[in-house]
């Protein structure tokens, strides 16, 4: 299993995958490809074969670029020649003994990616130096919730606390029209700091409201004479006294007891709420709160805010609806007609607060769990650019929550999470760099490499992952930027060469610095080219073109995304598809092109085109997702696998087409978000007859449970836990299927679908039609 695993995987060792892996040398050229050149890369992704050494790499002196293979080596004069800048750089004294047959391994030609175990602290005398700073984690709690989801969140927390390493620093700050922040090294009685929910509050204030500014927020020693960082040998901490740290963040193993009885303790907000009002709940005062608290203790250490929010923000900053419940909260309608007066307000505050956290290196992470919006569409700026986690559930109760949360501790499964990441990308000559779609945010350094259009965060070589993870995902768009008189002609080197250097601490808190390189060919003219068409990976390109609509249809007031993918699918079909001219009949796609319409007419079906049925908050969730995911899930988002389970044949790939459907079959949909097991009308009789429970019908049994196994395998491996549906034919929940499904037969013609089958009410148009018109348009002369 594992060798089918190393052979399917396409990412390799390297972890980036591109829209064309063959590139074409000038900008008009470059635009006659319809899909933007782009990669995807996952920074940390784990692969066996990566070696890690334990010291740092050798830069070019010019562009910094890492020593890599495919730099130019002449080992008798001890000189390597870097492939971006052409710089010639000496080997310093300890490389002195390397010959051809005894390279240093960051020069061997299957190391194309490669790990350096950077030295933790230059200064011996610095008491840190052997102490890695730990992780911290302060819980942000809603108790504006009815006391059922009270019991479910806190025992949820409990047991979270309980799962952290001993070492790994704690804070508690709980909010509803009032954001109390929670003393733990006071634990003779319960000692809370109150701070008013309607105001915003600036770090300053914090601070000396919690007794942490010296005398008057000033800091006391010299700054340099710590790094910052807990545990501390010295008495002073950053310029403030130990003891006042130890006040609000503690070691989870000397507080979790003062926690536990805390959580008892604590009640549902009891601010009272008049009839025909929503509970006051200050969420955007919280936040601030945590941040400045953090910022004040921890720079430069590893922190998240888990915030669990249980409704929308009414009071202060980033309030998203008013207290009014005869005032519904804002609507994908409200927002395109420019009718949800708090939107922008709370949207600009959540944009500040994104860029307090991100100079911090500091997470915030969402879990949102109520039956109303909360406003993760307002803060999806704060979480995506920390890098930060987002869970949407119904419940507190519900096992999306439940699950997900325990994940994100729970360390036989839990997620990897490193902190303090930065990104570093070096281009070759005539590529410029326009920007990343993902969890991530610009350092605005800017470089020779920045393109003039930006696309996401841009205007940078260089950008900060606050919190990352091993399936971070992220996607550099690229520009060409040569014309075709720039290079005097047999000069040309055929290769062109990326460089994606990633630094960060792991959760055992060691510096490390990823070094990837990858070498691509160039290709002179698109028109004909066997090698570029070859070169096309059309689900990696089908991902590109959903983040790019999404991020379009979230920045461009009345963008048309519909429209704008069909215009972009029928200019590809017409420039790379075979045909004669006006003759839809003689239309073929080669092999390398043949999936991509379907990937675009089920993204032009999917959530991330047609808002019409979600709320803003689901809409953002989506996205967030479809931005940090490995290309492979994010496919799944955009067109769902389906296994049909029959008793004539093993589990088997099914077509993602009503015609799937039969009364003596069970389907699993993976549609990512959720998993659905669908029985068919006859499996259902039989199973409601008790059948499955007969010796005699072991095989019935069998079939009934090999879907539930293999919906436990893929809920197992994903975050956020996917919600489970379990449903029969024709029953209320067979619209998670139907949903997704090509309606090959709808209403209209019913007559022709095969019995036991079943009928789409939609008047969407089929695969099969879509296909023909995309033919006729895609010929015309």
């Amino acid at each position: 299993m594992a060798m089918e695993m190393a052979t399917a995987d396409p990412e390799g060792i390297d972890g980036v995958r591109m829209t064309w892996n063959v590139w074409p040398r000038t900008k008009v050229e470059a635009s006659k490809c319809v899909i933007p050149i782009a990669a995807s890369i996952s920074p940390i992704r784990p692969h066996s074969a990566i070696p890690t050494l334990p010291y740092a790499p050798l830069r070019c002196k010019t562009c910094f670029a890492a020593l890599n293979p495919f730099c130019r080596v002449d080992f008798t004069a001890k000189i390597w020649i870097c492939p971006f800048c052409f710089q010639r750089n000496h080997f310093p004294p300890q490389y002195s003994a390397i010959t051809e047959s005894n390279a240093p391994a960051e020069l061997f030609p299957q190391y194309t990616t490669i790990q350096y175990l950077l030295p933790r602290s230059v200064n011996p005398s610095d008491p840190s130096h052997n102490h890695p700073p730990p992780p911290v984690y302060v819980f942000v709690l809603d108790t504006c919730i009815i006391e059922e989801e009270m019991g479910f969140v806190k025992s949820a927390l409990k047991r979270a606390i309980g799962l952290l390493p001993d070492n790994a620093l704690v804070g508690f700050v709980s909010f509803g029209t009032q954001v109390h922040v929670h003393e733990l090294g006071f634990s003779e009685m319960s000692k809370v700091f109150i701070f008013r929910g309607s105001k915003e509050i600036t770090k300053e204030q914090v601070l000396e409201q919690l007794g942490l500014g010296i005398g008057g927020g000033r800091r006391v020693g010299p700054a340099s004479s710590t790094t910052p960082g807990y545990p501390k040998g010295a008495a002073m901490q950053n310029g403030f006294p130990r003891a006042s740290i130890d006040r609000f963040l503690l070691p989870a193993s000397e507080c979790e007891y003062t926690l536990n009885s805390l959580l008892d303790e604590l009640q549902t907000d009891q601010w009272p709420v008049a009839p025909g009002n929503r509970a006051l709940r200050c969420t955007g005062a919280a936040l601030s709160v945590a941040a400045g608290l953090l910022g004040a203790c921890l720079p430069g250490t590893g922190a998240r805010i888990i915030a669990l929010v249980g409704g929308p923000c009414t009071e202060g900053p980033g309030t998203i609806v008013s207290k009014y419940l005869s005032e519904p909260a804002r609507s994908h309608k409200d927002l395109d007609k420019d009718a949800a007066p708090y939107f922008q307000k709370a949207v600009k505050f959540y944009d500040g607060l994104s860029k307090q956290l991100g100079s911090q290196g500091h997470v915030l992470d969402l879990f949102a769990s109520a039956l109303d919006q909360v406003g993760v569409a307002e803060m999806k700026v704060a979480v995506e650019r920390t890098g930060g986690l987002v869970v949407l559930a119904e419940s507190f109760g519900h096992a999306v929550f439940k699950d997900s949360f325990k994940r994100l501790f729970d360390g036989e499964q839990s997620l990897g999470l490193c902190f303090n990441g930065t990104l570093e990308i070096n281009c070759s000559k005539d590529i410029k760099i326009q920007g990343i779609l993902g969890p991530c945010t610009s350092l605005e350094k800017k470089g020779s490499a920045v393109a003039d259009v930006v696309i996401g965060q841009g205007n940078t070589t260089s950008w900060r992952l606050c919190s990352l993870d091993k399936n971070t995902c992220l996607t550099v768009y690229f520009d060409v930027s040569s014309s075709e008189r720039s290079n005097p002609p047999g000069t040309v080197n055929p290769q062109l060469y990326l460089q994606f250097l990633t630094s960060y601490q792991n959760p055992e808190g060691q510096s490390l610095l990823r070094v990837t390189t990858v070498s691509r060919r160039w290709v002179d003219s698109v028109v004909g080219s066997e090698e570029l068409v070859q070169g096309f990976d059309q689900e990696t390109a089908a991902v590109v073109v959903a983040r790019l609509c999404s991020h379009k249809m979230e920045l461009e007031e009345g963008f048309d995304a519909t429209r704008w993918l069909d215009r972009n699918l029928i200019r590809l079909c017409s420039k790379f598809g075979d045909y004669r001219k006006d003759d839809p009949s003689s239309f073929t796609l080669n092999p390398s092109f043949s999936l991509f319409p379907q990937f675009m007419f089920n993204l032009r079906r999917s959530q991330f085109v047609q808002v019409f049925n979600n709320s803003p908050d689901e809409t953002a969730y989506f996205r967030m997702l479809l931005n940090r995911e490995s290309i492979s899930n994010a496919a799944v988002m955009i067109q769902p696998s389906l296994i049909s389970y029959s008793f004539d044949s093993p589990p088997s790939p099914a077509l993602l087409d009503v015609a799937s459907v039969s009364a003596d079959r069970i389907l699993l949909l993976d549609s990512y978000f959720s998993v659905v097991i669908f029985h068919g009308m006859k499996i259902a009789q039989w199973r409601n007859m008790g059948y499955q429970n007969d010796p005699q019908h072991q095989l019935f049994a069998q079939l009934l449970q090999a879907p539930q196994d293999d919906a436990h395998i893929i809920i197992q491996e994903r975050f956020p836990v996917p919600r489970l549906v379990v449903c029969d034919q024709h029953g209320s929940q067979a619209r998670f299927l139907l949903a997704k499904l090509n309606p090959s037969a709808t209403y209209n013609n019913a007559t022709e679908m095969a019995t036991g089958s079943d009928v789409i009410f939609t008047d969407d148009v089929s695969l099969q039609v879509f296909f023909e018109h995309l033919q006729k348009l895609a010929v015309q002369s």
